[in-house]
């Protein structure tokens, strides 16, 4: 397409310089290129043609979604539907019949005589129609929320099962965020599809008592509603392109007024005195998208302004066709009334079904991305079923591992990673921020597969495994565990929602992260909603939480226990607690794999993966890590030994008194480390 061309589309074929605020928050533009010749979705057929190609698809799509959702109210509007077509048929031949005895010679009295039955008729054809539009109302009622639920489960459903590489992808987001409007467009649908199955068997009635009455009325009737269905096409295409261009934008202005009425930002916001910053570049957002649609308002305005000519001149033709057919003498009176108002009905049926089938097919748009979604979701899904693990493994197996992050340019976060986890072991990962260790245990958990290399559970290759077996044996306490917005017993039962947390395993896993005490003090115990914000919701600390997050993972009783920083927010005492009921694990057989930077925790740990830069620099166990001349890579011999070091020292006690002292290092297990992120 030249871009003389593509100029007449009326569409914008470059991006709006990027306002300031988008630059500053987030780094770029936030708008999609999506002209016509760069997307191939369903609004490059939005031309008349295509639509009444496509209407028996759109219909069948609502039905399809109607049936799944009540099938019983389905069949009520089905029924009302075609019942008021007829009705409004009988009606147009009363009206026929009504004109031909009033416009007739004789009495007058003799002509209402000869009228009053098929006025009859008309007063009941009134009632039944509006008697079956308030059942149509009724059916409609009940189907779109259900209809919105059913949509809404379909693509919640598979988004659930998807890798975690497609969550964290922005296309799969922009996906999502279009698919939420399906789901609600889904919903109104059903209220366009019953529209436009009325106005289309009203068009026929009327249709049908024209062409009766003369043929070449027919043709006119369709002439006199070309320019508003242009109109409506034209405006229909322009507000879907721009929704596709503009949805992140759209989603990062509604992030800075949440940000606003968060509740974790809420003490920064008022602390920090952040409001007016955040307020001032909600403003230059929505400013920015005000334009566009000031800009779309003004195209629109220019566009019904055209078609409205368009249908004066095409009414005009119309009635002087009609007129003339009079003047002639090919007309009677009477059937050139019944001709009027056959033209009216018919030219609002007309009207009214271009609409509506213009509204349905706008709709169906936003349904497709629906499908779409769903379609991408399928094809990015976890794969079920694969291989089946021993039912008793010996040992997980890295061999020659490298993983990048999807959708990134940066270096490897793996680099040829060995590394051997016997079960029932306790195997501690360290290194400093950025080294690869949270990486590797998403590559244990099976959040991702390698690029290159492989996980072996025995003999059994991860990649090829049933995906929900590697799951089942896992659980994992992270610093950033997610905290549910619900009591605090599904906090902790959580952890089994497959089976039902009895009591007993509840108290249990309380007692034993210490969880009993946090229990104790909340005003409902187990029953209190932990989410500020709603009614009774109360907030704990995040030491609280982290015990919290630990008894789930207890709860969860799973052969493999990660433990990524399980102790940045516990007190003195409770991280002592914690490190000890972790070694009671691990004598107990079960399989432990500790993250840590507190370095004196991971003394007792059977084997030592020191990782630097997304390799492995040293292993080995705390002894032989220490020694001076400890094993590793060239270059690499010592870093496990310096960083531990280099923690004691800050504990490290000195006496002015007692000046031989004052270099003492404390006993490994006297030194801490300094909490930090991973």
């Amino acid at each position: 397409m030249s871009k003389r061309e593509r100029a007449t589309t009326d569409e914008p074929t470059e991006q709006e310089g990027v306002s300031p605020s988008e630059q500053l928050l987030f780094g770029g533009p936030l708008r999609y290129d999506m002209g016509w010749n760069t997307h191939d979705g369903s609004f490059l057929e939005l031309g008349l043609r295509a639509m009444v190609a496509r209407l028996p698809g759109l219909v069948a799509m609502s039905v399809r979604l109607a049936h799944r959702a009540d099938p019983r109210a389905l069949r009520v509007v089905a029924a009302a539907e075609i019942g008021r077509g007829v009705v409004q048929a009988i009606g147009l031949i009363a009206v026929n019949r009504v004109l031909s005895h009033l416009l007739s010679s004789g009495d007058t009295v003799e002509r209402l005589r000869g009228a009053a039955p098929a006025m009859t008729v008309m007063a009941l054809a009134a009632l039944i129609g509006a008697l079956l539009r308030s059942a149509t109302t009724a059916g409609t009622g009940r189907l779109e929320p259900k209809v919105a639920r059913v949509a809404t489960e379909t693509y919640l459903e598979r988004v659930a099962k998807v890798e975690l590489a497609a969550v964290e992808d922005d296309e799969f987001h922009k996906l999502l965020d279009s698919a939420q409007w399906g789901a609600e467009s889904a919903r109104r649908m059903i209220k366009f599809c019953t529209e436009v199955v009325n106005a289309l068997i009203s068009l026929i009635a009327a249709a049908g008592v024209l062409a009766v009455l003369h043929p070449v009325l027919l043709p006119l009737l369709s002439v006199m509603t070309l320019p508003s269905a242009w109109s409506s096409l034209t405006i229909a295409r322009r507000r879907y392109v721009s929704f596709h261009t503009w949805i992140q934008h759209a989603r990062a202005g509604q992030l800075l007024g949440r940000l606003l009425i968060d509740t974790q930002a809420a003490p920064e916001v008022r602390v920090h005195g952040v409001a007016p910053f955040l307020l001032r570049h909600f403003r230059a957002m929505a400013q920015t998208g005000e334009r566009e649609q000031t800009r779309l308002a003004r195209l629109a305005a220019r566009t019904g302004l055209i078609a409205a000519g368009g249908t004066g001149i095409a009414a005009a033709t119309t009635y002087g066709v009609l007129g003339l057919l009079l003047w002639s003498g090919a007309m009677a009176l009477s059937v050139a009334g019944t001709a009027v108002i056959a033209i009216r009905s018919g030219s609002s049926s007309l009207e009214n079904l271009v609409v509506q089938l213009n509204f349905l097919h706008e709709e169906s748009l936003f349904v497709a991305d629906l499908d779409r979604l769903c379609t991408e979701a399928d094809r990015r899904s976890i794969p079920a079923g694969g291989r089946d693990l021993p039912d008793e493994v010996r040992e997980i197996r890295f061999s020659d591992v490298t993983f990048t992050y999807p959708g990134t340019d940066n270096e490897p976060a793996l680099k040829g990673v060995d590394v051997t986890i016997p079960t029932g072991r306790t195997v501690a990962l360290v290194g400093s921020n950025g080294s690869g260790k949270s990486t590797l245990v998403r590559l244990l958990c099976g959040l991702y597969a390698p690029d290159s290399g492989t996980v072996h559970w025995d003999g059994v290759d991860a990649a090829e495994a049933d995906r929900a077996q590697i799951f089942s044996r896992i659980a994992v306490v992270a610093q950033d565990f997610f905290r549910w917005p619900f009591t605090a017993r599904v906090n902790v039962g959580i952890g089994r929602t497959d089976t039902p947390s009895a009591e007993e395993l509840l108290e249990a896993a309380a007692r034993y992260s210490g969880a009993d005490e946090v229990i104790a003090d909340l005003p409902h115990g187990w029953e209190t909603l932990l989410a500020r914000g709603y009614k009774g919701g109360h907030q704990i600390s995040g030491g609280q939480w982290q015990r919290l997050g630990i008894a789930r993972a207890r709860l969860r009783d799973a052969e493999i226990l990660v433990v990524d920083e399980p102790t940045s927010a516990l007190d003195a005492q409770a991280e002592q607690r914690v490190f000890d009921q972790i070694r009671n694990l691990a004598a107990d057989g079960q399989t432990v794999i500790l993250i840590t930077h507190r370095l004196h925790s991971v003394r007792h740990a059977d084997e030592i993966y020191v990782l630097d830069h997304g390799r492995v620099a040293e292993h080995g166990t705390f002894e032989q890590l220490m020694r001076p001349d400890a094993a590793g890579p060239p270059g690499a011999a010592g870093i496990f030994r310096e960083m531990y070091l280099t923690q004691s020292r800050a504990y490290q006690v000195a006496d002015v008194s007692l000046p031989a002292q004052a270099g003492r290092v404390q006993a490994p297990d006297e030194a801490a480390g300094s909490t930090g992120s991973r």
